[in-house]
């Protein structure tokens, strides 16, 4: 055997994961490919695939249970919202005085409140008014703030400064006050006229997460390496600054939507907020007030659904920013 092909010999060994090693002619180790990919038979595996900050995310909720815990709630809470018949068959509207401050009976396990209405049935449809007020405010309140905020902290300057002192202006006006003068000339009975309140004043808080959140992103590297190889402003903020600096704006989002639903909730016991004939734990609250003593059970059950609700939504938040913050890894 001559020298040449001596050399071009090689040793291979099968290791005990199903890999190989190359010893080679010169007794060096060269790790080999297990069959069938990177991550052995079958493919890569997990540990090859790069993970982000958003797969990281979810597998630590997935393993957090008071992410389960209030997440199944709120499931449950958009299921009566979009199905209330499922487990409520009567109508909220169909009142029987005879029936007032009535206690819980076989069908009616909730009792009746002073008009003699179901409390059940009305504490059931009364989830699709807080959920729809919740869900649509905090979504105009995410977008509006999130691309004001997005604009100042990127652009800075005359921008900035211009949209800081308009927050400041929004910040000191009193949300309940601001209610209280701002829907009080308004006679439209929808959901509305309460949810472009509620936008109205809640944008400022988004805008100044959103503003921190991409100065803070755009001074890093990356980005600093994409504006030197030429990269257009636009692609800058869309690809590169928004995608890492939505984080806490989903945060402070989902933290935020159960204080609107306590909010509507707020003004409707005020009576600027949606009124009778709707539906609203908020309208049930403040019905109930005057006769708490008689029949406390039409207080309770509004204001418990009400409790639970806006609970699951902050504790939902908290969960989402345990899993966000990279501070608590």
């Amino acid at each position: 055997m001559s020298e040449q092909h001596y050399e071009s010999e090689r040793v291979v060994a099968v290791t005990g994961v199903g890999g190989t090693v190359d010893l080679g002619a010169d007794g060096t180790e060269r790790p080999g490919k297990a069959p069938g990919g990177p991550g052995g038979p079958g493919g890569p595996g997990p540990r090859d695939r790069p993970r982000s900050l958003w797969s990281d995310a979810w597998r630590d909720l997935r393993r957090n249970p008071v992410f389960i815990v209030s997440g199944l709630v709120i499931c449950f809470l958009v299921l009566i919202s979009l199905w209330p018949s499922a487990i409520a068959s009567g109508s909220p509207l169909a009142c029987d005085l005879a029936k007032a401050q009535e206690g819980p009976r076989p069908g009616h396990p909730f009792g009746f409140d002073g008009q003699g209405c179901d409390v059940y049935t009305r504490t059931v449809h009364g989830a699709r008014t807080s959920v729809t007020v919740g869900v649509l405010a905090t979504l105009g309140v995410a977008v509006l703030g999130s691309v004001l905020g997005a604009l100042a902290g990127f652009l800075g300057g005359v921008w900035d400064a211009v949209l800081s002192r308009i927050t400041d202006v929004f910040f000191a006006i009193p949300v309940v006050l601001g209610g209280l003068v701002l829907l009080s000339v308004i006679t439209s009975n929808t959901v509305w006229p309460v949810i472009g309140f509620i936008v109205l004043l809640g944008w400022p808080q988004i805008s100044r997460i959103a503003r921190g959140s991409v100065i803070t992103v755009q001074q890093n590297d990356y980005v600093q390496a994409a504006r030197a190889l030429g990269a257009s402003r636009t692609r800058l903020l869309l690809r590169h600054i928004a995608p890492n600096a939505v984080a806490p704006v989903i945060v402070v989002a989902t933290i935020a939507l159960g204080t609107y639903i306590a909010l509507e909730a707020t003004l409707s016991y005020l009576g600027v907020g949606l009124k009778p004939p709707s539906v609203s734990w908020g309208i049930d609250i403040s019905a109930a007030s005057p006769y708490v003593r008689n029949a406390p059970h039409a207080l309770l059950w509004p204001s418990g659904a009400l409790a639970v609700t806006v609970l699951a939504f902050i504790m939902l938040g908290d969960a989402v920013r345990d899993a966000l913050d990279p501070k608590l890894r």
